[in-house]
């Protein structure tokens, strides 16, 4: 996500440069050409280098521009080394995750399903729409892999924070990975619409330091 809002910053400073330079062209246009100043039109057919000019021009900042964001493409694509693989099923409307590297005292691995808590449930603090009953938890300032699908229709795994959006298909894994660097509570929905309850089913990522993690862990394997 750090490197998007980067990126966007920087295309933003181009699109600034280029409205105040066009816009100081077109001001200056109407200014100074016109009937009042100029009584006789000048006639123009073409101007080699002011063509070439602004052709080059803006090629050179397309090409900029095109040299970080391929990069960015391609780092998002990248998944390092993981320590973790959380294992995410969309469903209509809830969502289900399994932590596939722990397993429980039957040899199954850890699992459990994330549905939205009802705003007559709510409690202190909870935001409304967003709060649900299991949150994922996962271990701050670490390499994680998540592995997104669905299991009946489409739906779009999404947490703006992580800058993380991917689809849930059906009969597909899609692949990314995160790294959180804060701990923290981040939330997401699904971004694909998907049916009548398309908007009420949330996502809650908690980011705790690594030693919380491990006790919750331990926890939640006992309690299975």
């Amino acid at each position: 996500m750090e490197g998007i809002v980067a990126l966007h910053h920087d295309v933003m400073f181009f699109m600034v440069v280029v409205m105040i330079f066009t816009t100081w062209m077109i001001g200056r246009i109407l200014y100074a050409f016109n009937s009042a100043k100029v009584s006789t039109p000048i006639s123009i057919v073409h101007g080699t280098v002011l063509e070439i000019v602004w052709t080059v021009v803006p090629a050179l900042i397309l090409m900029t521009i095109a040299v970080p964001s391929f990069a960015l493409i391609y780092a998002i694509d990248e998944v390092m080394d993981p320590a973790m693989t959380l294992k995410v099923v969309g469903h209509q409307w809830y969502w289900s995750y399994e932590y596939s590297d722990h397993v429980t005292d039957e040899g199954e691995s850890l699992a459990f399903d994330s549905y939205m808590i009802a705003d007559e449930e709510l409690g202190d603090g909870h935001l409304r729409l967003l709060e649900v009953d299991n949150r994922i938890v996962v271990p701050a300032e670490t390499h994680i892999r998540v592995i997104v699908t669905a299991a009946d229709v489409l739906h779009c795994w999404a947490v703006p924070s992580f800058g993380i959006k991917m689809d849930a298909c059906p009969g597909r894994l899609n692949q990314t990975s995160m790294f959180i660097k804060r701990e923290g509570v981040y939330y997401g929905q699904c971004s694909e619409i998907c049916g009548v309850n398309h908007a009420f089913m949330p996502i809650v990522v908690e980011a705790k330091p690594l030693g919380e993690y491990v006790e919750w862990l331990v926890n939640r394997l006992e309690e299975e």
